[in-house]
């Protein structure tokens, strides 16, 4: 069984450094985009877990075509939401 040993933890400033670019983005970028227009310089691997604890927390969804907000604090899917039809 093979294990991955995390030299550390990332700190809360750079995880809400990330989320804010995510946010902030026009289109929905890929992790190299993202990465690269972090303003910061950040380790790949302190990257990666950042996006590992966001997408844990059910805050971004990450697949081939880029990475999505999915917090309710996104203001697109507040108004798609609102403007949705419930069923019975």
């Amino acid at each position: 069984m093979a294990t991955t040993t995390i030299l550390h933890e990332p700190r809360l400033d750079t995880i809400l450094m990330v989320e804010r670019e995510i946010q902030r983005a026009k289109s929905y970028p890929t992790k190299k985009e993202l990465w690269q227009s972090l303003p910061r310089k950040l380790q790949y691997q302190t990257f990666n877990r950042i996006l590992e604890y966001l997408e844990g927390s059910n805050k971004i969804l990450l697949d081939k075509g880029g990475i999505v907000w999915t917090f309710p604090s996104n203001p697109k899917l507040r108004r798609l939401l609102s403007n949705s039809v419930r069923l019975r």
